[in-house]
């Protein structure tokens, strides 16, 4: 039997992978969360064969940062990352967090079951539609501190907020925006931040 930790925000989506998974003879759901979190938290209680994460989930810790410390704190759990886009920066994260598998939500459901079993068995998963992007990823060329700025003005700061948050003073923060917008090639700020957006550096 693989037992399977699910963790996806969207109760109805999460709900209907339960219940698919549910009628597999050798698969069986310990746990469905709603939250990176929640998920760490649940991994460490059931111990399940493979955590089935969501890329994009709210709060403080997405999928991606879910899957690394679980792959940590609980060395049996293998991981299989769920998304809804095949974003570049999130290939290239995902593989950076030594997942096992990357799979589209809009694959067909036969795809996700194969490629938990798959998992399973120590096989490593890649969505076919993500082959050829994996061969190409283009390095972030931010730095840590750039991504934390521009996901602050990506939620609406301004560089006096942003300096307030990151305990910059106002010039220099808009000396990181300069090189934010230099670096991505950008026309602005909102079209640096689509740029890394597009491409989930941020």
């Amino acid at each position: 039997m693989i037992r399977v930790l699910l963790a996806e925000d969207q109760h109805i989506i999460r709900e209907a992978l339960a219940a698919l998974l549910g009628l597999e003879e050798d698969i069986e759901v310990v746990a469905t969360v709603d939250s990176g979190t929640a998920a760490v938290d649940a991994a460490r209680v059931y111990e399940p064969d493979i955590a089935v994460l969501d890329i994009d989930m709210p709060g403080t810790m997405d999928g991606l940062e879910a899957a690394a410390v679980v792959r940590e704190k609980v060395p049996g759990c293998r991981v299989l990352m769920l998304t809804a886009y095949g974003k570049p920066g999130h290939l290239r994260r995902a593989l950076g967090a030594r997942v096992d598998g990357f799979v589209l939500k809009t694959a067909p459901p036969d795809d996700l079951v194969s490629a938990i079993r798959k998992v399973a068995v120590g096989e490593r998963v890649l969505d076919a539609s993500l082959a050829v992007t994996a061969w190409d990823l283009a390095d972030n060329p931010l730095t840590p501190r750039e991504v934390e700025v521009l996901r602050l003005v990506a939620q609406g700061a301004e560089a006096t907020e942003i300096a307030a948050q990151v305990h910059l003073t106002a010039g220099t923060v808009r000396n990181y925006l300069t090189a934010i917008v230099t670096k991505l090639n950008a026309r602005n700020r909102t079209d640096a931040v689509r740029i890394a957006t597009e491409a989930g550096w941020i």
